[in-house]
């Protein structure tokens, strides 16, 4: 007899629950692992290969340039097309300074004399803000403090911005709108401190103000279901008040009642109708009883008295 192999096949159930793309990462036709890096298994180029022309190659060349934004004349060099050769560094419009005011004498004396600063002091700062573009942290390092007083980064901000602002309601036009701007020194010098005291907390400080956070939570969410609750009681409470209104009202209400027919006007003269046993009237000749006429049977009756008609005899 001849032995057969039985060649066993695993076979992978997806498991309930999981869809089949996310089963189709895990496992593939092979029942290999899957990648951990992107691969591609594709032989070739991916994309079409570049159709190379027989043009020839633009020439590059090492040349000089001056950057236009410089004012020192500082000559460089880089490699750049021969084509572009003598045409401006194309980077150079990149570079936005800022507008700082220039004020004269006369507008000094006039309007921006201050007790606390110098003019000197103030040409200082006004060539520095130039310089460094308004960038009042290096304005402060290059301050010259051993020639002029000491000033901080809010003295030196408060100084150049209240001339800033003089000079704009100076020179502006009757009836337009500016927009002056307007720096606060005092909000900025507090500001500066409560970051300080923020940066400097201990651990203890740093853990009891994150306990005191998780407390000031659980008080709120208590109060919510608290007002929760409220509400949802008030709910009840009107409910049960327009139930009893409504059934009040509904006693209350007078019932309908079936529409009578208007008495027909009576004359004043009229007799009122007796009560009692009605008998017809008999007109007709023949024995009739006196009770039969009396119109009410609640008065006393007397005899009853026979009459007869008797027909009259014409002789």
């Amino acid at each position: 007899k001849k032995s057969k192999k039985s060649s066993e096949t695993l076979t992978f159930k997806r498991p309930e629950g999981m869809h089949r793309e996310v089963y189709a990462l895990l496992y593939s036709d092979k029942k290999d692992a899957p990648p951990l890096l992107p691969s591609d298994t594709t032989q070739g180029y991916r994309t079409v290969k570049a159709k190379l022309g027989s043009k020839k190659v633009r020439p590059w060349k090492w040349m000089p340039f001056t950057n236009p934004a410089r004012k020192d004349g500082a000559m460089f060099y880089h490699w750049r097309r021969a084509a572009e050769e003598g045409k401006d560094y194309p980077f150079a419009r990149f570079n936005k300074t800022v507008q700082v005011p220039v004020y004269s004498e006369q507008e000094y004396q006039m309007y921006l004399h201050d007790d606390a600063w110098t003019k000197a002091e103030t040409d200082h700062l006004f060539d520095l803000a130039r310089r460094f573009d308004l960038r009042f942290v290096v304005i402060h390092d290059r301050y010259d403090h051993q020639q002029f007083k000491k000033r901080s980064v809010e003295d030196l901000k408060e100084r150049y911005y209240h001339i800033c602002a003089k000079l704009a309601n100076i020179r502006a036009a009757p009836g337009t709108d500016l927009k002056i701007p307007v720096f606060d020194a005092g909000h900025e010098r507090r500001r500066k401190e409560q970051l300080e005291r923020l940066y400097n907390r201990t651990p203890e400080q740093v853990a009891e103000e994150e306990y005191l956070i998780q407390e000031l939570r659980k008080i709120e969410t208590r109060k919510k279901e608290r007002e929760k609750r409220t509400q949802d009681l008030q709910k009840l409470i009107t409910a049960a008040d327009t139930t009893t209104e409504q059934r009040r009202a509904e006693r209350k209400a007078p019932k309908k009642k079936l529409p009578q027919k208007k008495e027909t006007e009576k004359p004043v003269n009229a007799v009122p109708e007796t009560a009692g046993i009605k008998f017809p009237d008999f007109k007709s000749a023949g024995v009739t009883l006196r009770s039969q006429r009396v119109g009410c049977c609640s008065r006393p009756m007397g005899p009853l008295l026979i009459s007869f008609s008797l027909p009259v005899l014409l002789l």
